[in-house]
């Protein structure tokens, strides 16, 4: 799965907006003046350029300069930009759903709410919630034992040595089937283990001091050497570990293979214990880095039984901090999110409670989440709207240079097949096996983690759940599914500056537009096109095809290798390809909509500035972000998406972005005709 229109179907929406409120009565007044964007007076805000900065020498700082020298992160952000922008909006709707139930005892949400938002009777109780699963964990006397609390401890949503979850086949993507992965690690990925930097050295100095931190904090003695004996431990499970690109790669992580063939590959780990405590006995499974595992297994086998346990301990604190008293979870969010991300202050808690709800009860906010914001006219324009982006897609694949007549049919079938998903689910889950308790926050925490990992491994043996979102209502972001042959676009996304009933069109196909094809686009990066038009991985490509798309690939890899945002590191092409291919993509696309919506009339000029011109700086203005250099460093490491600026500035790869601007020759992000990347 990847994470994260207009003319006529900028009309549409506007049109939705005055047909919502036909029902009010007729009068003979004059017309009420037409609404403003909610930025500048097309939907740009033009008061954040920086004309000081020449576009081709960064478009993003010439179309957001002056927003991102005046625009402080606030204290409980680890960046600030348009997505959290919309992210507080959200935050904020979802309060005010959350404070009109909480006082409710019949409503779940509320009941849910309100024992989060007592903070005193957290206090009070103190670590007695955690401590029957830490006698749990204490009690474990044998690897077979640990295997199968490891197990448990998943179904409680603790990361232990391995994570598995049940999702589609990629080979036969009508079934079912149990994947699972490489795990047991405790900071992000193997490079900060692994890396010798000395950023790297430091985070790796002040995660052990964690550590013996929260074991000092549970009570534990020997807080210093067992500190240093599960990083020793971890250290060695990073070596085995694969890398973010491998991990990437559809074809490389396809393993199938029977559960007894991995015991007999990975003899240092009972994988039958592991499974069979959350009641699962697979047949087949896929694995996805078979080398990772077998390795991992072995460093079980071989640990001593005390630093198996401190790992499921201290997994088992963090990821039930935010529900134990306040020196757990400030000493936690210290490392999490202060060390690791830059973060100087935890989220108020009203805060921190709307996202326990938008986890453990998502639909059921959702559904008044959408019925207060989210009109049917708007979800039943936007269903349009995609209709039009598509078509464009289809366009562009016609007359695609390097792709074969053959291929270029299969990719119009896989078009065909597209099911696009806009603003909240047709069908709604079912919350009612979930028990809520007042007063008992840590168990509703481990309960709603049990009822969505039962409902997950629910599915295996069952026809595909193709109502299913993987994102509530109220998420600012947008996915593609390779194996549903899918685009999925949440409500809260759908808003300014993305989209904007009042703004140019535009700017409204610049943002949204761009979005709606980069989501598109990812069906057809180096991984979503190894998927054919049933959702299968399937090569359906001519060999010539794929060296044809590799060639290319290559080249934008380059471009964004290029990059540089500290003295030594650097983006990584080949990790954030599929990103890139979605950036590049989708605002070919996007742009080839808006000019169809024009119907061969020339674009109108407003304020100086060419349609054209306001499109490209649509894009630029989604991605104004600020980071704190802590949480940009991580996102260099763990995050497939490029940082804002670089995609912001794919732009230099648009001939109509030169044409629009005229940039110089020579400028920082100029070039030459040759070396412009065109691929979907």
């Amino acid at each position: 799965m990847k994470f994260l229109l207009m003319g006529a179907a900028a009309t549409g929406l506007a049109l939705a907006a005055t047909v919502a409120h036909a029902d009010q009565p007729a009068t003979t007044t004059a017309a009420a003046p037409a609404a403003k964007p909610t930025y500048g007076t097309y939907g740009f805000d033009t008061a954040g350029m920086d004309a000081s900065v020449k576009p081709g020498d960064d478009f993003y700082e010439y179309a957001n300069g002056t927003w991102l020298k005046n625009t402080p992160i606030p204290a409980d952000k680890s960046n600030y930009g348009a997505f959290t922008v919309l992210d507080e909006l959200s935050q904020k709707r979802t309060r005010e759903i959350l404070d009109g139930a909480k006082t409710d005892p019949n409503s779940k949400i509320g009941v849910a709410y309100a024992t989060y938002l007592d903070s005193a009777a957290v206090e009070a109780k103190g670590l007695a919630p955690i401590k029957p699963w830490l006698a749990e964990i204490g009690a474990v006397k044998d690897l077979k034992a640990y295997a199968a609390l490891s197990g448990k401890a998943a179904r409680a949503g603790v990361r232990g040595p391995f994570r598995f979850y049940v999702g589609q086949d990629d080979k036969d993507p009508e079934t079912y089937i149990l994947s699972m992965m490489q795990g047991g690690l405790g900071l992000p990925d193997r490079d900060y283990y692994l890396d010798q930097s000395e950023k790297m050295a430091a985070i790796r100095t002040a995660y052990v001091a964690h550590l013996e931190q929260m074991l000092t904090l549970l009570g534990e003695p020997n807080a210093k050497a067992r500190a240093a004996a599960l990083m020793a431990f971890e250290t060695e499970i990073a070596k085995v570990h694969w890398t973010q690109v491998d991990s990437r790669d559809a074809d490389k992580t396809y393993n199938k293979m029977t559960l007894a063939a991995l015991q007999k590959a990975a003899p240092g780990f009972d994988f039958a214990a592991y499974f069979g405590a959350v009641g699962l006995k697979p047949t087949d499974l896929l694995v996805a880095q078979p080398s990772a595992v077998t390795g991992e297994a072995a460093l079980i086998a071989k640990a001593p039984i005390g630093v198996l346990k401190d790992s499921l301990l201290l997994r088992s604190v963090h990821s039930y901090a935010d529900y134990l008293p306040d020196n757990i979870a400030s000493a936690d969010f210290a490392f999490f999110g202060t060390t690791l991300s830059g973060t100087p202050e935890r989220e108020e808690r009203w805060k921190r409670g709307v996202t326990f709800l938008k986890e453990s009860l998502g639909e059921e906010v959702g559904k008044v989440y959408v019925a207060k914001y989210f009109p049917p006219e708007t979800k039943a324009a936007m269903d349009q709207l995609v209709k039009n982006v598509l078509s464009a897609m289809g366009r562009r694949i016609d007359g695609l240079p390097w792709m074969s007549d053959e291929a270029k049919a299969r990719a119009h079938k896989k078009l065909a097949a597209f099911t696009p998903k806009i603003g909240y689910p047709d069908r709604w889950r079912d919350y009612s096996g979930l028990t809520i308790t007042s007063g008992d926050l840590f168990g509703n925490a481990m309960r709603a983690n049990q009822f969505d990992f039962d409902y997950n491994i629910g599915k295996l043996g069952k026809p595909i759940y193709r109502w299913e979102w993987g994102m509530t209502p109220m998420e600012i972001n947008a996915y593609a599914n390779f194996g549903m042959v899918e685009i999925v676009f949440p409500a809260a996304i759908l808003q300014p500056p993305f989209f904007d009933p009042n703004a140019d069109p535009a700017v409204n196909y610049g943002g949204i537009g761009a979005v709606i094809g980069h989501e598109l686009s990812h069906h057809f990066d180096d991984q979503g096109a190894k998927y054919d038009e049933t959702g299968k991985l399937n090569q359906w490509w001519t060999d010539q095809d794929v060296a044809n798309f590799k060639a290319l690939t290559a080249k934008l890899g380059a471009q964004y290798d290029a990059y540089e945002p500290f003295p030594g590191a650097h983006v990584k092409g080949a990790f954030t390809m599929g990103e890139n291919i979605g950036d590049l993509g989708g605002l070919a696309v996007a742009l080839d909509a808006y000019h169809a919506s024009l119907g061969g009339k020339a674009a109108p000029v407003i304020d100086g500035m060419t349609g054209d011109q306001r499109f490209f700086l649509g894009w630029a203005q989604v991605w104004r972000r600020n980071y704190r250099e802590a949480n940009l460093r991580q996102r260099l490491v763990t995050d497939p998406h490029a940082p804002s600026q670089y995609r912001a500035d794919i732009v230099r790869n648009f001939d109509a972005w030169y044409d629009a601007f005229k940039p110089a020759p020579g400028g920082k992000i100029y070039l030459d005709p040759k070396d412009r990347v065109k691929i979907w």
